[in-house]
């Protein structure tokens, strides 16, 4: 198992969880933007590269350097372990002249890796990552098990609550495996920083509500399902996310508008982590 310096921590809990030996690649930075890669000088057949890929562009660079690298050292099968996995939403030209970044940056993936392991995607009308990746294997899991467990016991009778349509699949899987009721909002959207959701009708009076996404990139969605829940004045407001990109000031924003816990997953290093999807992903490195 590889790992870059910033992902180095979730690297090793996976390497660990599945019985892996552990390299940290070796990243220097020049003063005018390029990357050095320095990989272990003698590598087994079969490598497997781990980093997540929130903040791409020079990411993206850096892992072609060093999967290049690791083929001229020996590596003959290797797998990328994403656990985000970036430029998914771009799936078509919504105008003329548009990259359709999804299926450039798949077809580049798919050309210099064997596999693919990957964690909740973010699709929209590509559904299945084979298509977004045309790669001999392409894997993905669900948070969802990681956050059921870690929900369980943490809050009293917890209403679950999906900010959005998209977000039914996660909701209502996490509500599934806890046994617990849930409801999905309904969002609409009127640019990247004016939307606005509408609430079911239910008594949420005195429950602990917990909102459930995928992302959280701007935080815009779950700010504002946060203002129309206080209303209802709930025992307390929680968010659980897989994937805490929280661009600009969401996470600032959310506190302030009454978020009293956000945890997310470590599929991206951030302060709110509490989720480990070291065994998760370990079991698919495995089943491989």
């Amino acid at each position: 198992m590889l790992g870059f310096p910033e992902y180095s921590a979730q690297a090793k809990g996976l390497a660990r969880a599945a019985g892996l030996n552990f390299a940290e690649i070796e990243v220097h930075h020049f003063p005018d933007g390029e990357s050095r890669i320095r990989l272990p000088e003698h590598l087994p057949e079969t490598v497997f590269i781990c980093r997540s890929l929130n903040q791409p562009n020079e990411k993206l660079i850096e892992l072609i350097l060093a999967v290049s690298s690791a083929r001229e050292l020996g590596a003959r099968k290797i797998t990328l372990v994403a656990p985000y996995l970036a430029y998914m939403r771009q799936d078509k030209a919504f105008h003329p002249g548009e990259a359709v970044s999804q299926k450039i940056v798949g077809n580049l993936l798919a050309t210099f890796f064997d596999a693919l392991i990957t964690v909740d995607p973010h699709l929209h009308r590509v559904h299945r990552i084979e298509d977004a990746v045309p790669i001999p294997l392409a894997l993905t899991l669900s948070a969802t098990t990681a956050m059921s467990s870690y929900l369980e016991g943490k809050l009293e009778k917890p209403i679950l609550i999906g900010p959005d349509e998209e977000s039914e699949q996660w909701v209502a899987a996490i509500a599934q495996q806890n046994d617990l009721e849930f409801y999905v909002a309904r969002k609409l959207r009127f640019g990247d920083r004016d939307v606005s959701v509408s609430l079911p009708n239910a008594d949420y009076r005195e429950r602990h509500v917990v909102f459930v996404d995928d992302v959280i990139s701007t935080g815009r969605t779950i700010e504002s399902a946060i203002k129309e829940i206080q209303p209802y004045q709930p025992a307390s407001i929680t968010v659980m996310v897989t994937h805490a990109l929280f661009a600009g000031d969401a996470l600032k924003r959310l506190k302030i508008a009454g978020a009293n816990e956000i945890w997310s997953t470590d599929s991206i290093p951030h302060p709110t982590n509490r989720i480990e999807l070291a065994g998760c992903l370990a079991q698919k490195l495995m089943a491989l």
